[in-house]
Order: C-alpha cells, then sequence, then structure tokens
C-alpha cells in the first residue's frame, strides 16, 4: 500500500520536554535514555533534538556504534553492558561506558590482557530481580573492578525501580533502603531514578537520573497523560480516509463481524492497521480525530485498515486526514482501550510508515 501513514516527530517537543526534566532534576545529571530506536521516533533524530542531556543511554552497542556514526560525542552508556568478552573491545573503540550486571561480566574485564578504562556502572539488584548484583555482592565486586587498571576509577553506582511509577507502593521505599544499605561507603555517583522516580520519589534523586518515557512526552504514571506532567507528545500518528461507505443498518463491519451498525450509516475505511503498528487488540470505540471531532473505530483492525464511524461527520471524504494519536488524541487513551502502554504503541510503528519532522 501506499505510505499515507505517517508519523510526524515534533522536534521542538523533545527539546523543550528535555528542559523541563533537566530543571526537575538539578543538580542531577540527566541521561536520555533512547533504546527501542529513540521509543520508536527514530534513535537518530531524537539524538539530535536531546543533544543537551548529559548522556545518551541504549540497549545495546549497536545503537552506540549509530550515535557516534551521526557525530555525537556525548557520553553513551550501554545499559544492558556486554554480551560477550569482545563487545570490551568495541566499548572501548567507541568510548561507550558499559553497565556491569552480572558476574560473567566481571570476569570477562578480569580476565582482559589491558587497555584503556572503561567507563563502569555497577547495577545493584535491590528488589526488580531481573539484572543486576545481590546486596550482599556488591562491596566485593566494587572491589575487584576498582583494582581493575583497566576500569576507569570512578565507578557509578546504579539501580532500577520495578514500581516507581505507583506514588505509594512500598516496595520503592524498600528498594531505595537496600540500595542504600548495599552501597553504604563506597564511592561513587549514584543513580536510581527512571522518569517516573523522578516525579514522585525526590529521596531517589541521586547524582544521575535516566529519563526515558517523558522526554517523549509520554506519560509515566497509569491513568495520566504526558501533558499531565508538563511534557508535550512528540509523535502524532495520522492516516486518510480511502473509502467512505454507506451501509445498511443490522450489517457487520470487518473480520468475523464483530461490529454491526446500529442504523444505516457512513462508514469510513482508513488506510493504517496492525501492519504499521496500530493495535490490533485495539477495539470497537477506540477513539480517532477526523476534522477535530472524534470518531470511533468500529470491527476488527486488520493488517493494512480500520474502520471508523462516521456519524460525527456525516460529511467526510476520501482523503481526510484521520489521527490515530497524537498531541490532541493522548497515545495513553488508545494504550488504555487496546489494554496495553503508551511505550509498546510508539515503539511499534513500524517501517512502512512514513516518518517525517516537524
Amino acid at each position: 500500500m501506499s505510505r499515507l501513514a505517517v508519523a510526524s516527530i515534533d522536534l521542538a517537543a523533545l527539546t523543550a520536554n528535555l528542559a523541563r526534566l533537566r530543571a526537575l532534576a538539578a543538580p542531577a545529571r540527566l541521561m536520555a535514555v533512547v533504546k527501542a530506536d529513540g521509543y520508536g521516533h527514530g534513535l537518530e533524530r531524537v539524538a539530535r533534538a536531546l543533544a543537551g542531556a548529559d548522556a545518551f543511554g541504549v540497549a545495546a552497542i549497536a545503537d552506540g556504534q549509530r550515535l557516534r556514526a551521526a557525530g555525537h560525542a556525548e557520553r553513551i552508556v550501554v545499559l544492558s553492558g556486554p554480551d560477550a568478552p569482545g563487545d570490551l573491545a568495541e566499548l572501548r573503540r567507541l568510548d561507550l561506558d558499559a553497565v556491569i550486571h552480572h558476574r560473567s561480566q566481571l570476569e570477562w574485564l578480569e580476565a582482559e590482557a589491558g587497555g584503556a578504562p572503561l567507563r563502569v556502572w555497577l547495577k545493584v539488584d535491590s528488589g526488580m530481580h531481573r539484572l543486576g548484583f545481590a546486596p550482599q555482592c556488591v562491596a566485593e565486586v566494587h572491589a575487584r573492578l576498582a583494582r581493575l587498571p583497566q576500569v576507569h576509577p570512578e565507578i557509578v553506582l546504579m539501580t532500577h525501580f520495578a514500581a516507581s511509577d505507583e506514588f505509594g507502593n512500598a516496595l520503592t521505599a524498600q528498594q531505595i533502603e537496600a540500595f542504600a544499605a548495599a552501597t553504604r561507603g563506597l564511592p561513587g555517583p549514584r543513580s536510581l531514578s527512571n522518569s517516573a522516580a523522578l516525579l514522585g520519589w525526590p529521596a531517589a534523586r541521586g547524582d544521575w537520573v535516566r529519563a526515558g518515557g517523558l522526554l517523549y512526552g509520554l506519560s509515566v504514571v497509569r491513568g495520566k497523560t504526558g501533558a499531565d506532567h508538563g511534557v508535550v507528545p512528540a509523535m502524532r500518528l495520522a492516516t486518510r480516509l480511502i473509502a467512505v461507505n454507506r451501509v445498511a443498518q443490522g450489517e457487520a463491519i470487518g473480520y468475523a463481524g464483530t461490529w454491526r451498525c446500529p442504523e444505516a450509516m457512513p462508514v469510513g475505511i482508513a488506510a493504517i492497521g496492525y501492519g504499521d503498528g496500530y493495535p490490533r487488540s485495539a477495539p470497537s470505540g477506540t477513539p480517532a480525530l477526523l476534522r477535530e471531532r472524534e470518531v470511533a473505530l468500529i470491527g476488527r483492525v486488520s493488517m493494512d485498515l480500520l474502520a471508523l464511524d462516521l456519524r460525527a461527520v456525516p460529511d467526510a471524504r476520501v482523503g481526510d486526514e484521520v489521527v490515530l494519536w497524537g498531541p490532541d488524541l493522548p497515545v495513553e487513551h488508545i494504550a488504555a482501550a487496546a489494554g496495553t502502554i503508551s511505550y509498546e504503541l510508539t515503539c511499534g510503528v513500524t517501517r512502512r510508515v512514513l516518518f517525517v519532522e516537524r
């Protein structure tokens, strides 16, 4: 199909969001997390807009390669660290920081014959039980890293929260205390806070804040939108109507006929589907915008197309723009209807959607 579906990325919104989060994080330094291709917005364009960050956080060395190839000299932290012993040479070649979260990585470092000092972030498992060293092992691991000449003397101590988006959840307070106990007496900057913790857990501010979703104008708290946090959505996803049909009362719409017309009515067919990243799980009633008025998805989302109830815009025509999400229709609303989160939707926009900058 032709590329009628367009994702418009607002670079000024990204820059403004960064400025807001820097002010909230001060005096801590701010790492802009740009993993998953900049949360689906495009790694290189996002990095240009967020060039004022103190560092970039990426999921893999390949992302660091892309950023260096694009000319970025900022500090770049590989959040999962090396995946194999041979990665250490590439980390050094590109001057990337590495998160060390597992004994295998520590052993690879210790087995090295030498090399320029690698900047290391030591990850503590304070309670999420995903990546990181158990609290009782942290002092030993820190000592082993600190005596290696191939490790930079400043070792950043970090952890990650499991439920910081729930401001009353005792687990986060427990994680803060577990991290403090595990790192007590150890030198080095601390990094605990993600976007949600920046908003709701001032005790976790530390020396480095790792901001992700909020930079893109996405809410990090259930039931809220990015605008509720004072940030601006950076992605607007839109397409166009390619058909407007008059459908009789009682007729079924789409695969399996899950929705029937309650009356004779206009039905619009929009050129976007799950092949473009619009969620197939979105039910009938999920909103879209057409001529600044809300219309509802009806029937099942198919690979290339979806159907809309046009009774609110009876004069709609082929070629009219349909907004699926953006500043005027928060992606969080679509995510809630589809039973997912906004991050999954923005990360899931596929390559056949045309990306433009504005």
